[in-house]
C-alpha cells in the first residue's frame, strides 16, 4: 500500500509530508513509533527532512493512531530551526535525538535516532553500538 502524502501550511509555506507506523521494543515495552519525512515547497527535489519518533513519556501499548498535523507542525519547526533548508535541491536533513532533541517539543512523542531493522531505539544500547 503507497503512503498517503498530505500537506500542511505553516507561516505561510506549504510542506508536504508522510508517516509510517511501525512499533519498536525497549526494555519488554512496545512503544507505538512514527517515521516521518517532510518536503518544502520544492517537492521531492528539495531537501528532506527525516524523524524518527517514539511514543513518549514511558511505555505505551502500540496503538493504531496516526500522527496529528501538530505532532507534524513540531518535527518541521524543530528542522527549521536546526538548519534544514526545504528550498535546497536535493540531501536529507535527519534530526537526530543527541543535537536536536532539547529543541523539539511535541506532546506524546520524544525525537529518538533512526531506527533500522533489528536495532533497538533504546538511546544507550544505541550509542554503546555507535562507539563499538
Amino acid at each position: 500500500m503507497r503512503a498517503r502524502l498530505r500537506q500542511i501550511h505553516i507561516d505561510g509555506h506549504t510542506y508536504t509530508w508522510r508517516a509510517a507506523l511501525h512499533r519498536v521494543q525497549i526494555d519488554g515495552f512496545h512503544h507505538r513509533a512514527v517515521y516521518v519525512r517532510a518536503w518544502g515547497g520544492g517537492g521531492k527535489n528539495g531537501q528532506k527532512l527525516e524523524a524518527d519518533l517514539l511514543s513518549a513519556p514511558g511505555p505505551y501499548i502500540v496503538d493504531s493512531g496516526y500522527p496529528t498535523p501538530v505532532d507534524v507542525r513540531a518535527v518541521i519547526i524543530c528542522g527549521l530551526k536546526s538548519g534544514w533548508q526545504p528550498e535546497q535541491r536535493g540531501g536529507t536533513f535527519v534530526l537526530y535525538d543527541r543535537e536536536h532533541g532539547a529543541s523539539f517539543a511535541a506532546s506524546g512523542f520524544q525525537l529518538t535516532n533512526p531506527v533500522h531493522p533489528g536495532e533497538s531505539a533504546d538511546p544507550t544500547i544505541h550509542e554503546a553500538q555507535q562507539r563499538g
